[in-house]
């Protein structure tokens, strides 16, 4: 058996299913763990969704932002934007069947018998690991309730931008959400910062990318976090971090590691640029 991870997808399915060949993936044997934004931007959503509904328990995928916004879409509670390429999955005759699938997706996963966790943006850097996952559970409950639309109506903005085990309501909801799926820098206090996307070595005084935050409360040796998310970072590793987004959509490569060996194993396939209108 072998576990690979693979960073975000975003709908360039062609890729996608280059890269398992490359692997020599088998679902009866091995298993994959996605870093989210299965969709979103990328030419072939329907497909990307349904091959990885397919693989059931062989597959296993964190929710990211993307994927949340074509929800809220979805539920009418978000608009579509330029260059989001979510029509052919919107008009899909499955359409409710794969929208109702992703939404029951995680914001964390902690497979118990690997040494990594995996999210979408990382783990805000206030909260221990017994805190993100408690976070996570919250909202997923929310996403997985039976009126995903009030969420979806309460989620978009980047306040609060500060951790607080104080926070309640759509409040907490969004901080929990914005920093599983959004996140990139904050500052010495843990502070959210959305107004930079760039990579760490152009990044104004005072902002540290999450993995490198002051006082971080996850270290090497809790576990190793797996994100994607951060195509301008790269795939970079070090003490506690993983981060997988190699800019597939942009032209740039999707990317795999296999997580059960030692050194962990990197594969990458070249992609073409699907760059969206608009």
């Amino acid at each position: 058996m072998a576990d690979y991870a693979i960073g975000d997808i975003h709908a360039c399915f062609e890729a996608f299913q280059a890269l398992l060949a490359r692997l020599e993936f088998d679902p009866a044997r091995d298993r994959l763990w996605l870093t989210g934004d299965l969709i979103g931007r990328g030419p072939q959503p329907v497909e990307t969704l349904r091959a990885v509904r397919a693989l059931g328990a062989a597959a296993h995928t964190v929710l990211g932002n993307h994927d949340i916004h074509c929800i809220a879409v979805a539920s009418g509670e978000g608009r579509q934007r330029a260059g989001d390429r979510l029509t052919p999955l919107l008009e899909a005759g499955d359409r409710d069947r794969l929208i109702d699938w992703l939404r029951h997706q995680p914001l964390l996963i902690d497979p118990p018998d690997l040494p990594y966790t995996l999210t979408h943006a990382g783990i805000a850097p206030r909260w221990d690991l017994p805190t993100a996952a408690q976070c996570a559970a919250e909202a997923e409950a929310a996403l997985q309730g039976p009126d995903p639309a009030a969420l979806m109506a309460n989620l978009y903005g980047n306040e609060p931008s500060r951790w607080s085990d104080d926070l309640t309501g759509w409040d907490r909801l969004r901080f929990i959400i914005n920093a599983f799926t959004r996140m990139r820098f904050c500052d010495a206090d843990g502070r959210l910062d959305f107004s930079v996307n760039g990579p760490p070595e152009t990044a104004p005084d005072g902002l540290y990318p999450w993995y490198e935050a002051p006082d971080r409360r996850i270290g090497p040796d809790t576990t190793t976090v797996i994100s994607g998310h951060w195509s301008r970072l790269g795939c970079r590793q070090g003490p506690g971090y993983l981060t997988l987004d190699t800019g597939c959509l942009w032209g740039g490569q999707l990317t795999a590691v296999r997580l059960d060996t030692t050194p962990a194993v990197f594969t990458q396939l070249d992609c073409p640029t699907q760059k969206p209108p608009g």
